[in-house]
């Protein structure tokens, strides 16, 4: 059975699954749909066609779902969409997309989104990402898998943060960051590896070995980067891993962290 305050307010025309429980003096609108096993804790406002999965838990005074902070939306029916598993504390806000980005935010499972951290129209978060207090991520950004956001730390629009990278606290990242890599500093720069990520992920040795060969190759080697990322397939090919981190740096739109 659902768990609901009495003091919440539920639009008639939300569905909710069998036992989400809505704490005290929220408000869930018109459009929302929320999974099975999800908590919303007291004063959360959920608004707008957000779809929530199953399991989500979200603290007070989050807001999911209001209008993109995008001066060029005009009340189009955009969407936002949050999978199963995710954490969103406090203060935390998420706002759908809008026509010049797919008309979609999406956010994938059992991600923690901490508290005062904001997830902008047409951002694509993947799984199993740590977003820390008070991080931003501009329109249209995108966070691929088991990436660490540090605290206070701002991402341009448009940029794209590779799988198992690394932000370091209060970094300003305006540029792409490739899989794997450690990123820190206004107007970020890559400083090495996120080696201890890649551990805990338990990449064997081999394999963190042959990252950190193409890393220096494509960073530290003064080539041309399609002369660079042409002998890091040369020499490392067949390896997974070094595959994605050479293609995510040559389908890079905005441009590399250097």
């Amino acid at each position: 059975m659902h768990r609901l305050h009495p003091t919440a307010i539920i639009n008639r025309h939300a569905e909710l699954a069998v036992d989400v429980e809505v704490g005290a003096y929220s408000v869930i609108g018109a459009g929302v749909k929320i999974g099975k096993g999800t908590k919303i804790h007291s004063h959360v406002v959920v608004q707008g066609r957000t779809t929530l999965g199953e399991e989500n838990v979200i603290y007070p005074f989050a807001t999911v779902g209001s209008a993109p902070q995008d001066l060029k939306y005009k009340g189009e029916p955009s969407e936002l969409v949050i999978g199963n598993r995710n954490t969103i504390r406090e203060y935390v806000s998420l706002n759908p997309g809008t026509s010049g980005g797919g008309m979609v935010t999406r956010v994938g499972d059992q991600n923690l989104l901490m508290m005062y951290c904001h997830i902008a129209h047409d951002c694509i978060v993947g799984s199993r990402n740590v977003i820390a207090n008070g991080a931003t991520l501009g329109g249209h950004v995108v966070v691929e898998d088991f990436v660490i956001v540090g605290g206070l730390v701002g991402i341009h629009q448009f940029v794209r943060i590779g799988n198992g990278a690394i932000l370091g606290a209060g970094s300003m990242v305006s540029k792409d960051v490739p899989p794997y890599c450690n990123a820190t500093g206004d107007r970020a720069k890559l400083h090495g590896l996120n080696v201890e990520g890649l551990k805990r992920r338990g990449f064997e040795k081999n394999v963190i070995e042959a990252i950190r060969k193409a890393y220096r190759i494509a960073f530290k080697s003064k080539l041309k980067t399609e002369v660079a990322l042409a002998k890091i397939h040369q020499d490392l090919s067949g390896i997974p891993e070094v595959e994605k981190f050479v293609s995510f740096i040559a389908n890079s739109q905005r441009g590399i962290c250097r």
